[in-house]
């Protein structure tokens, strides 16, 4: 290390010394004037330096100094250089004041390239001037990382090391460094040329990847579930290495009301589903068949099919058989035998596909059992039968329960000039002692007696005059309204046995 030149505030004390040390007692005025002396010198040696200003390109530190060199002044200054660092102006030269010292470090670079490692120092600013400087050629496809992050020939180096600082606060008297940059590592990765066989579309590719999978990957080559690969993903790129993708076809499977997408290499329906463990049973089949080709965007629909058989009934009604009992008197009746329904029965084959009932085949029809009709029997014995009445004593064959209403011309519907008005079914000219009845019940032309209104015969129909229903005829100005329950009396001659009607409906008929 550079070494400085002796105090001159030494050698004056030395000096006073030696005058002084004679005089017996005279120690203290020798101390006196040798502080003072000094004092002066100090002042005088202090205002003779000279200023220099040292900086590493980035920063510029001032610095006071009586040395006389370059070399000196970085001495004084502490500052260790190596043999590739940069000193400008030279360290022989002379120092005056206001000089700038440039000290310029070199870079601490690892080189890692085709199988070498170089250790550099240098002074190149970017990677590129770094690579021409060493005479390293880079291609297109190759990569460069600089500690560990990619880079690139414009990647500037000099932000790598420590610039020149003060690590003391004491101002002049403090020691100044210039610490050396931080070690940096420059890798150049070769791509190698492989050649893509994708599904028959041919690709050349260059890659720094170390294996097939990131090869792919970094190319932007997405692989399917599914996908054939020939050599594996994890298998080590070499130079002029051969890759063979098979695509997989995209498949949709819809089963058991299920749906399956996956990707296959199979050809036909059947290898798909076979692949995928769906199994066909029975008369299980799918579309499009499992022979054919896989379809090309629609899906593979499986369909569950199963034969089954229905049986279905159905009730025969019984009929009602009327039995006459010349024994039993008229409007009587007597049950004979209870009726009962018969089953008809059919059974059908049915096909279901997906739960769902697609086909249905009568196969067969049979009466389970045949119906049973009711018996009842009706009587046919007629007994003629006195009745009492204010108006006489009158003879009677049949009492029936009827709704008894009643009505005159003027309210049977027809107007004053209908050619009609007041006619009645048999042509009569309407009057009180007409009465209208469903010939079904009591016969036209018959003669009936009504309590309360009297004697009256069966001479009009209406269309609202339907099974035991009477209406009872009046003239206009002597109408009365009728509506409730009475016994008519149908009055002798008994008619010919043929005219008799001898079940009566139960109630008037709607």
């Amino acid at each position: 290390m550079l070494r400085g030149s002796a105090s001159p505030v030494s050698g004056l004390c030395n000096l006073v010394s030696s005058v002084f040390h004679w005089r017996p007692g005279a120690w203290l005025l020798s101390l006196l004037v040798a502080a003072a002396l000094g004092g002066v010198l100090v002042e005088g040696y202090l205002s003779t330096r000279v200023q220099v200003y040292v900086h590493d390109g980035r920063q510029r530190l001032t610095w006071r100094t009586h040395q006389s060199s370059v070399a000196a002044v970085l001495r004084e200054m502490s500052v260790e250089l190596g043999p590739e660092d940069i000193v400008s102006p030279g360290l022989t030269s002379p120092v005056q004041d206001g000089d700038v010292i440039r000290v310029l470090r070199a870079r601490q670079v690892t080189v890692t390239a085709d199988g070498r490692v170089r250790h550099l120092q240098t002074h190149a600013t970017s990677v590129g001037s770094l690579l021409r400087e060493v005479d390293l050629q880079l291609n297109a496809q190759d990569w460069l990382t600089l500690n560990g992050e990619k880079a690139n020939l414009d990647t500037p180096l000099d932000d790598q090391g420590e610039t020149l600082r003060s690590v003391s606060s004491r101002g002049q008297g403090g020691l100044l460094s210039l610490a050396a940059s931080a070690p940096m590592e420059l890798t150049i990765h070769r791509a190698v040329p492989i050649r893509v066989d994708d599904d028959g579309e041919l690709r050349l590719i260059h890659t720094i990847r170390q294996n097939v999978g990131l090869a792919l990957l970094a190319e932007g080559i997405t692989l399917h579930l599914g996908d054939e690969i020939s050599p594996a993903l994890d298998t080590s790129v070499l130079p002029g290495m051969d890759i063979v993708i098979r695509r997989s076809q995209p498949v949709k499977i819809l089963s058991d009301r299920k749906q399956i997408r996956t990707r296959t290499q199979a050809s036909t329906v059947g290898e798909v589903l076979a692949h995928e463990g769906v199994s066909l049973v029975g008369l299980d089949y799918t579309l499009p068949p499992e022979d054919a080709s896989l379809p090309d965007g629609e899906p593979i629909r499986v369909v569950r099919a199963q034969r089954a058989f229905a049986v279905e009934q159905a009730s025969i009604p019984y009929e009602t058989v009327w039995l006459p009992d010349s024994e039993l008197d008229l409007d009587h009746q007597q049950l004979e035998q209870e009726g009962q329904d018969g089953v008809h029965r059919w059974r059908y084959g049915l096909l279901y596909e997906n739960g769902q009932e697609m086909v249905r085949n009568l196969e067969d029809e049979w009466v389970a059992r045949e119906p049973t009709n009711k018996a009842i029997a009706y009587g046919t014995k007629i007994t003629v039968r006195a009745l009492e009445t204010p108006a006489g004593t009158f003879e009677y064959w049949r009492r029936v329960q009827m709704l008894a209403t009643s009505y005159t011309a003027a309210t049977c519907g027809k107007a004053r000039d209908d050619p009609l008005y007041g006619i009645t079914r048999l042509g009569w000219d309407m009057r009180h002692g007409i009465v209208a009845v469903d010939p079904g019940v009591v016969s036209l032309r018959s003669e009936v007696y009504v309590p309360g209104y009297g004697k009256g015969v069966a001479g009009d129909t209406g269309g609202a005059i339907r099974g035991r229903h009477i209406d009872l005829g009046y003239d206009e100005d002597n109408l009365v309204h009728w509506y409730s329950w009475v016994d008519v009396y149908v009055l002798t001659p008994i008619p010919p046995p043929e005219q008799i009607h001898y079940v009566l409906p139960n109630w008037p008929r709607r």
